[in-house]
């Protein structure tokens, strides 16, 4: 292994210039050579037509002629290696792709030759200065073999860089005017580090489709981050095995959640109930009274108009169908909160749209002076832990449950039911109570629900409202077997749209069998991809639990999420 660079050296090592030795800046050198050129070629001339009209031998010189002479040669060689080398050295310095295919390797176990060991560590070091980044020099990696030759800056690279790093050309605009993403994605990562001069070596910037992203994941990319997937299971979740790929960086977690799984396998499985399947949208408006508020209010909770508003909001998807309207009051100021079913999509931009739709209706009809303050009020509420989706849901509504032998408990969780019980009053139960926490009834259910999330493309920032969950565990057949049940009334989840057709997470869908939309069924996918997750969910409450109540908890973390390694080796080497 080889040290990283420090950070606050640039990471791109010029190639070397006949600029780099001068004792001035270069344009006052060239300001310099130029005024000497032309004043001693205008003396020299001055000179001759003086030699000329007195008849004066040309070769007969004085010393000032003389020094005239040397200045005039001097200033003609720089001016013509400052204009001219530089242009001939980057055309002899760039190989063809056939002289490319005739170099000759050298044999490594021919130690009496030293030219071509030398030649080849000089082509290295050459490669690895014009190397934009991310792309590091490995022993016996193909890869980093492949990513160095591709990512190689041509001329043509070069010059949008340097606009770039000038600020001439706008970072955000690459990909439009050079037409590739992956060729766009590398320049401004090159750009990037010149201006901050840090490096991002270690940030990958092969083996990805930039095209798959433009204009709907992420913007202006330099690269990505690689996240480890580990597979719980199987999860036998209502009468099916799957696979869960958990997507994450904490030791320990999948391991966990895998005995969880194994635990619910042996004790027959665990069912699954979707209560609800609603995403919701609400927007706030403005009136000149709250007693016109109020007639909005009333006007839309009136079951004879619900028809007429279904029907405008219906328009905008062929799967967003509205199911209801729940409104709040605060002051002249109207929040209404618009639920609707999603089909497979997790339903946001198609909840949203219908609501324009709705809104535009009614400013239109009924109610002209209705002042739209905004589309969204966090009434809604999105990426937030709200007690209206604990208390009303948003997405998927689902309790999991399943039933543990006393001898799973025992073998397996290596516990008793009656350790579980008392610990998931006093932790889940009492212990957040204590807190003041709002849909935090659990032990760690946003681990798993980032994890999964993460893998199949969710969108993580959801995490918050979807890890809303309250584990409850009780004793049942005389206290001998254990009945746990997780409900989380706000996943999430979606199984076509935004970060779920990237080909990585993409194949996890797959895995589970929920791959894109379900045309027989619109809806299904999205649905089964919810009660997964509570269903994983279960398994990591079930098995951390087991292990607090045991002891085991700093045991296993200290085996499982500590490295082994000496870090101080691995930072000299």
């Amino acid at each position: 292994m080889h040290a990283a660079a420090p950070t606050d050296a640039p990471y791109f090592r010029q190639q070397a210039k006949a600029s780099d030795a001068l004792p001035l800046p270069l344009y006052l050198t060239n300001g310099v050579f130029f005024t000497l050129f032309f004043s001693v070629a205008y003396f020299l001339l001055q000179r001759w037509r003086d030699k000329i009209r007195y008849s004066v031998p040309l070769h007969v010189v004085s010393v000032s002629e003389l020094a005239a002479l040397v200045a005039l040669v001097a200033s003609t060689i720089y001016l013509v290696g400052f204009f001219g080398i530089d242009f001939v050295q980057t055309i002899i310095s760039r190989p063809s792709d056939d002289e490319d295919d005739d170099l000759v390797v050298p044999n490594p176990n021919n130690k009496g030759t030293d030219g071509p060991a030398l030649i080849d560590r000089f082509i290295v070091e050459e490669e690895s200065c014009r190397r934009p980044s991310g792309v590091g020099v490995h022993s016996g990696s193909k890869s980093s073999s492949t990513d160095m030759s591709t990512n190689l800056l041509s001329v043509e690279d070069e010059e949008v860089v340097s606009s770039v790093v000038a600020r001439k050309t706008p970072s955000y605009s690459l990909e439009t005017l050079l037409g590739d993403c992956r060729r766009a994605a590398a320049i401004r990562r090159a750009a990037l580090e010149r201006v901050t001069r840090k490096s991002l070596e270690g940030l990958p910037l092969e083996g990805f489709d930039y095209e798959s992203i433009l204009g709907q994941c992420c913007e202006m990319p330099v690269g990505y981050v690689q996240i480890p997937v580990g597979i719980a299971g199987p999860l036998l979740l209502d009468g099916k095995e799957y696979s869960v790929p958990m997507a994450t960086t904490e030791g320990c977690l999948v391991a966990s959640t895998n005995r969880g799984c194994k635990a619910i396998y042996m004790s027959g499985g665990a069912t699954s109930v979707l209560l609800k399947d609603e995403m919701t949208r609400a927007p706030v408006v403005r009136f000149g009274s709250a007693a016109r508020a109020a007639e909005l209010k009333f006007f839309l909770e009136d079951p004879l108009n619900f028809d007429t508003v279904a029907t405008i909001f219906n328009r905008s998807s062929r799967f967003g169908r509205l199911q209801s309207i729940k409104c709040g009051i605060a002051g002249k100021n109207l929040y209404m909160r618009l639920s609707c079913s999603t089909g497979d999509a997790m339903g946001m931009n198609m909840v949203s749209k219908g609501v324009q739709n709705v809104l535009d209706f009614l400013q239109l009809n009924n109610f002209p002076d209705m002042d739209v303050v905004g589309l969204s009020s966090n009434f809604c509420s999105d990426k937030k832990a709200t007690a209206i989706n604990w208390v009303e849901g948003r997405g998927k509504s689902v309790v999991c449950e399943a039933v543990i032998t006393e001898e799973v408990v025992r073998k397996v969780l290596k516990t008793s039911v009656e350790a579980l019980v008392e610990l998931n009053t006093l932790k889940n139960l009492v212990g957040s109570a204590l807190a003041g926490a709002l849909g935090g009834f659990n032990a760690h259910a946003s681990n798993i629900v980032s994890a999964i999330y993460i893998a199949t493309g969710q969108d993580p920032a959801q995490n918050v409202e979807s890890s809303h969950c309250i584990t409850m565990m009780e004793p049942i057949n005389h206290g001998k077997d254990l009945h746990v049940s997780v409900t989380m009334p706000s996943i999430e989840v979606g199984t076509i749209g935004g970060g779920t057709q990237l080909a990585s997470q993409s194949a996890c869908l797959n895995l589970l069998g929920v791959k894109g939309a379900n045309k027989e069924s619109p809806g299904t996918n999205a649905r089964k991809l919810a009660s997964v997750v509570a269903g994983s969910v279960l398994a990591g409450e079930l098995s951390l639990m087991s292990a607090i109540a045991a002891g085991q908890l700093v045991q296993s973390h200290m085996k499982y999420n500590r490295s082994t390694k000496d870090i101080s080796k691995i930072a000299s080497s």
